[in-house]
């Protein structure tokens, strides 16, 4: 069910769901994409749902311990690394009410390229402009995706090129269930 995939980013599997940040550590926060939206784990707490259908607007990636270092948003090495450790955030606006609204992860040990995170960012970005975000719901199709997105050169990258990856990874990734 998506266990072999690579990761993009935050992103990766873990016990049959994609999710984002690291969801092996003690007391952490992490995403999980669900069928029926993402899931926001937090410690102490059973989490909270936010719906697909809620989601109006490109979701983006910010570094940092709050959620208001916006200005953290591209924070990468000159080797082309995320360079914060302080954890991550994925800002969202939200329909009925509408509102801002920010879900906090724990990043992993592992560092993440900055090619994998812009990658991950623009297919949320994608999806969400195409009215598609549910298709993240479904662990095989989101293994596909990030698999077709996963690796390839950490270099400069231009707004059209990952337009264009992401147009191939969605044509690669198929129909859901495929």
């Amino acid at each position: 069910m998506g266990e072999d995939r690579a990761s993009l980013g935050p992103l990766e599997p873990t016990d049959g769901r994609w999710r984002v940040g690291d969801a092996t550590q003690a007391g952490a926060h992490w995403v999980e994409f669900r069928p029926e939206g993402l899931h926001q784990h937090e410690p102490g707490s059973e989490g909270r749902l936010v719906p697909w259908s809620r989601i109006m607007n490109g979701i983006r990636i910010t570094w940092g311990k709050n959620p208001w270092n916006t200005n953290t948003r591209g924070l990468y090495t000159l080797r082309g690394m995320v360079a914060s450790r302080d954890g991550g955030w994925l800002h969202m606006t939200l329909r009925h009410p509408y509102e801002d609204h920010q879900l906090r992860f724990d990043q992993h040990e592992r560092p993440y390229r900055a090619v994998d995170v812009l990658r991950l960012e623009a297919l949320l970005r994608q999806l969400t402009d195409e009215g598609r975000l549910q298709l993240l719901g479904d662990p095989d199709w989101v293994g596909r995706a990030a698999a077709h997105l996963a690796g390839g050169e950490n270099r400069r990258i231009t707004g059209r090129s990952l337009r264009q990856a992401v147009a191939e990874a969605l044509a690669a990734a198929g129909p859901v269930g495929a």
